[in-house]
């Protein structure tokens, strides 16, 4: 493609050489970089594209995209190779992927999805209705990407980088997908890693304090206006009308047509009579002028939550009867996601995704509603991570397990023994009763030692995640695999 076409949207840029030679591909990884490429630095946490120049060169880069406000001081380009100063790289790397993979996100209707919580379990609801519905859907996230029932691999992050976005959303496209459903994380928003995507339909599902890190969001102001953008670039909107940051969400969001869901403010999809047990959440909500009775295969309040989201979203939009609707619910499952694991034993072992003080209190709550015996819970903090939530997870453990068991999680460049430290600083004051395992796996051997029948494990933290990442390695770590054959041992 045409240098100046891959250019169009970008503001204010300067160049210096040819425009009009045909670039074959583009890449922010210098070692992605193939004779013909565009090479788009970007300034990143670890590393900074522009260091990489000479690389990208010698492996074939004709052209160069540079940040102004990047230091540039020995910054060397051939006369040979097209220059393109730009105000903001980042800016500039997602314009251009949408421009070389021909706009794909126009080609068909395009939901995103934001929020703390909930991102991941209302993206699969919503895909599986629109499948009920014979619609073919893309979707994009956390756990996995798919096109209809192809899956893409194990995700590295939950929204991709510009360029992997663009060439998912391309392939999508050629698929001939109906709809694509995508998590948008803050992130993303923030780096501008969907700048171009054409949203369709937003969803917010909540906001809680989470992400603040030096290397994530600065405060939690900082995270709401990043999770804001989304509102800015679709036309209509799906959001928690019971969610304290909503009303301001609306109020900033001029150019949205919103609509709401919940439980216990007045909105435009309200579930009533409801009933949690340990095995679904069940309400009656107005579908198609009517009342019907839904369940839905994963317990808990929050539960509720994201069904609804995904039951506005596709009767609204695209008509969903009820049947279509409490035929998929009754039977979701969303991996790592409230997930009881099987066993031979048939105990009652769940492995879940929550990682904030916000989502460990609801998924302990949930369990203890409808355990007759004890709730134990096995969970650590990320490192590398905002540290304050570690002492309030302690406290919330504390607070509502019967028994808690505080391991690894992720240590990445931090000793675990000190994330540990900081977790027992809330759960001392409580009096809750916990012990400290820093092996993750001997600390699920220890919970599974203590369990009956009549108990539920709670593993929290990793959910769908098979890995641990300790000094930036990531170390197979299938929970699932090792719950099974921890009791194999234990039978033994």
């Amino acid at each position: 493609m045409e240098l100046k076409k891959l250019l169009v949207g970008i503001q204010n840029y300067k160049s210096k050489g040819d425009l009009e030679i045909d670039i074959k591909s583009i890449a922010d990884n210098s070692k992605d970089v193939k004779p013909g490429s565009l090479f788009v630095a970007v300034k990143g946490f670890e590393f900074d594209g522009h260091e990489f120049i000479k690389e990208a060169i010698e492996n074939g880069a004709i052209a160069v995209i540079l940040d102004i406000n990047s230091n540039l001081k020995g910054v060397k380009v051939p006369a040979n190779i097209t220059i393109i100063l730009t105000e903001d790289s980042r800016v500039a790397l997602a314009l251009v992927a949408c421009n070389f993979y021909g706009n794909p996100s126009r080609k068909f209707t395009l939901i995103g999805v934001t929020g703390t919580k909930g991102k991941t379990t209302t993206t699969y609801m919503i895909k599986a209705i629109l499948e009920k519905m014979g619609k073919k859907v893309g979707l994009i996230g956390t756990i996995s990407n798919y096109i209809g029932e192809d899956c893409l691999g194990d995700s590295s992050r939950t929204t991709p980088g510009s360029i992997e976005l663009q060439r998912t959303f391309y392939e999508m496209a050629k698929q001939e997908m109906d709809v694509v459903v995508m998590e948008v994380s803050s992130q993303s928003l923030k780096y501008n890693r969907v700048l171009g995507s054409y949203f369709d339909i937003g969803v917010f599902t909540n906001f809680y304090k989470d992400h603040i890190s030096l290397k994530e969001h600065t405060d939690m102001e900082d995270y709401f206006t990043s999770k804001l953008k989304l509102f800015s670039m679709c036309k209509k909107a799906y959001v928690n009308a019971d969610d304290f940051k909503t009303s301001r969400l609306i109020n900033e969001s001029k150019n949205c047509e919103f609509k709401t869901y919940g439980l216990d403010n007045t909105c435009d999809l309200l579930a009533k009579d409801v009933t949690i047990t340990n095995i679904c959440a069940d309400y009656k909500v107005k579908i198609d002028g009517k009342n019907e009775r839904v369940k839905v295969n994963i317990p808990g309040r929050f539960s509720i939550y994201n069904s609804l989201a995904a039951i506005a979203v596709c009767t609204y939009e695209f008509g969903a009867n009820s049947d279509q609707i409490k035929e998929t619910l009754e039977n979701i499952s969303v991996p790592g996601r409230s997930e009881l694991v099987p066993n031979k034993k048939d105990l009652p072992i769940m492995i879940d995704y929550a990682h904030t003080p916000e989502s460990l209190s609801s998924i302990l709550t949930a369990v203890k509603t409808y355990t007759r015996g004890r709730v134990i819970c096995v969970f650590g903090c990320g490192g590398d991570r905002d540290k304050e939530k570690r002492p309030l997870m302690g406290e919330t453990a504390g607070r509502i397990a019967n028994f808690t068991i505080i391991t690894t999680d992720n240590p990445r460049t931090e000793k675990p023994e000190d994330i540990i430290s900081q977790i027992e600083e809330g759960i001392k004051k409580t009096k809750g009763k916990y012990t400290v395992i820093v092996d993750r796996k001997e600390a699920i051997k220890e919970a599974l030692k203590m369990l009956t029948k009549r108990d539920i494990v709670v593993i929290a933290g990793k959910g769908h995640e098979k890995y641990q990442e300790i000094n930036k390695e990531k170390i197979p770590f299938d929970e699932k695999l090792i719950i099974n054959e921890i009791l194999q041992e234990l039978k033994k």
